[in-house]
């Protein structure tokens, strides 16, 4: 596209504004349109060209600027914004460079703060990080300068329209059918479990699927940084989002607080978005007192790393002994189920363990799922199962008591 004539276009409508009174939309796009239609008497402009043109000058006053395409394009992931000049894009598993940019750095920080000032957050100098969201709920990072050395970055996860059923992960190849039927029955079995994986290998969209084997009687609370799951057929539901201090550092409500005011809500099991600190510790309390069939999500390579993560995020909240803080990870947690993503850019379970107990002051893990790699086709498309182990369920009590065989 031509980003001269764009901005010509661009700063023509901005002086009307400037000048004129507040225009509808349906006004501003056909004032859009005219201008639009004069360069196309000067210009050679393709019909297609001409639409083009049309809405990338309309986002730029009533959507999001060149980043508004991007969030319509189903197919795009992720969008990262580097700079104002290097936006970058996850199509279909691969990353590359997006032939688009802002005008200025100042349009972007523009941009910036309309996003986080839909959802009451504050982002500036003196606060320069912040997570947000879109109203279509896809998930936004923000860091300002002077933290970001080559000006406002912001990172766009977005989520399909239509959450991801537990048969669109069959479809995919992300976990088998047998495995799929194993976990709805230890989540209405009311196990406590437990997904880790790392960056990207789909750890909230798995939070999601599992969330919804929860049967439609039970009260439900969520507790989210920024709220992303999408949990449909619990009519009982009660989403709850933290937030950050304003300007003079006060009103901020940090999962900790929202875990501890969950409790007093009558739920009958709590969802944890993310752990990352000091609330791990109050999400295994909530777990062992009374609230079987709790989930949660962390950042690991592997189950036992995620195990240790959770020693280190209690310890970071409270003094106990190392053997205690275990004993509090066993008691709490049933099942933990370990997301990857492959070399191949696909996301899959690789991994679904059952935590025994505590032996010689040592958590045990009795691995119930392993994925087998079997090689790659000709596309380089990896080859595999998730495969039983030799190893049983050991704590069969909850299933027992849910009158499951």
């Amino acid at each position: 596209m031509n980003h001269d004539l764009t901005k010509t276009l661009i700063e023509q409508v901005r002086e009307t504004l400037n000048s004129s009174r507040e225009m509808t939309d349906a006004e501003l796009k056909k004032h859009i349109e005219q201008l639009v239609f004069e360069q196309a008497n000067q210009q050679t402009l393709t019909a297609n060209k001409m639409k083009t043109l049309i809405e990338r000058v309309y986002n730029a006053f009533r959507g999001l600027d060149v980043l508004q395409p991007l969030i319509d394009d189903k197919s795009v992931t992720e969008i990262m914004i580097n700079s104002h000049k290097d936006i970058f894009l996850e199509q279909n598993g691969a990353i590359f460079q997006a032939d688009v940019q802002f005008e200025s750095s100042e349009r972007l920080e523009d941009i910036i703060q309309m996003i986080v000032g839909k959802v009451n957050r504050t982002v500036n100098a003196s606060s320069p990080i912040v997570d947000a969201r879109l109203e279509d709920g896809s998930r936004v990072n923000i860091v300002l300068p002077p933290i970001a050395l080559k000006g406002p970055t912001m990172t766009i996860r977005k989520f399909p329209e239509q959450p991801l059923t537990i048969h669109d992960l069959i479809a995919k190849g992300s976990i088998a059918e047998d495995v799929a039927s194993f976990l709805k029955q230890l989540i209405e079995a009311r196990y406590n479990i437990f997904i880790s994986g790392g960056t990207g290998s789909g750890k909230t969209t798995f939070l999601n699927v599992l969330s919804n084997f929860i049967p439609a009687g039970e009260r439900i609370i969520t507790i989210e940084d920024s709220a992303e799951l999408q949990i449909k057929n619990i009519p009982n539901l009660v989403s709850l989002e933290t937030r950050n201090a304003n300007t003079e550092g006060k009103g901020e409500i940090t999962m900790r607080d929202l875990i501890k005011s969950s409790l007093r809500m009558r739920p009958d099991r709590v969802v944890v978005g993310e752990v990352r600190g000091v609330e791990a510790l109050d999400m295994l309390q909530a777990m062992n007192t009374g609230h079987d069939g709790s989930l949660s999500t962390g950042h690991a390579n592997s189950t036992i790393d995620m195990i240790s993560r959770l020693e280190t995020m209690v310890l970071s909240g409270a003094d106990f002994p190392i053997p205690v803080i275990r004993k509090q990870i066993s008691s709490a947690i049933d099942i933990m189920i370990h997301l990857s993503r492959l070399r191949d850019h696909s996301r899959k379970v690789v991994a679904i363990s059952e935590v025994i107990g505590v032996e010689a002051d040592e958590i045990v893990i009795n691995p119930l799922y392993q994925f087998v790699e079997q090689g790659e086709d000709e596309d380089g498309k990896i080859i595999g199962s998730l495969e039983p182990t030799e190893y049983a369920l050991q704590n069969t009590t909850k299933l027992e008591l849910a009158g499951i065989k």
